[in-house]
């Protein structure tokens, strides 16, 4: 249902060299029902840098943090990278793409998206021969 393609595009050597540098944003990913929901940690980042984008099934988060200290401050520790966050990862062919819902709460990014109806699991039911002037099969959504 996903995949990650993060592995073939990030380069820990030139991602540290970088002036700004990237980092990859972590999620965790569910199923409950028909929807498969991906939350994203997004801490410090401001909302309208969010961008995500699907493409032939593939996802594409982009977002930039921006440093919290005032300008002239000596940094005493440093651990929270800065600069652009990004994350990709491939969506099966189940998924609904068309009906993505996202939402942004305390660092979190939320997509929700819903199994495309003819990926639901459907009863079929099967006439007995002796009913023949029944339909043949009917297709119901379970």
């Amino acid at each position: 249902m996903l995949m990650r393609t993060d592995a073939n595009t990030w380069n820990p050597f030139t991602d540290f060299l970088a002036s700004r540098p990237v980092t990859l944003a972590t999620l965790d990913a569910y199923r409950l029902g028909d929807v498969v929901s991906v939350d994203f940690e997004l801490p410090g980042v401001d909302p309208s840098t969010i961008d995500v984008q699907v493409e032939r099934g593939e996802l594409r988060l982009s977002a930039l943090r921006r440093r919290t200290a005032p300008d002239g401050a000596q940094f005493l520790v440093r651990e929270r990278p800065e600069g652009t966050v990004n994350r990709r990862i491939m969506l099966g062919d189940v998924l609904d793409t068309e009906h993505v819902d996202a939402e942004y709460h305390d660092g979190i990014l939320t997509l929700r998206i819903p199994m495309r109806e003819s990926a639901k699991p459907r009863r079929i039911d099967i006439r007995h021969a002796e009913n023949a002037a029944q339909p043949a099969i009917t297709v119901d959504s379970a």
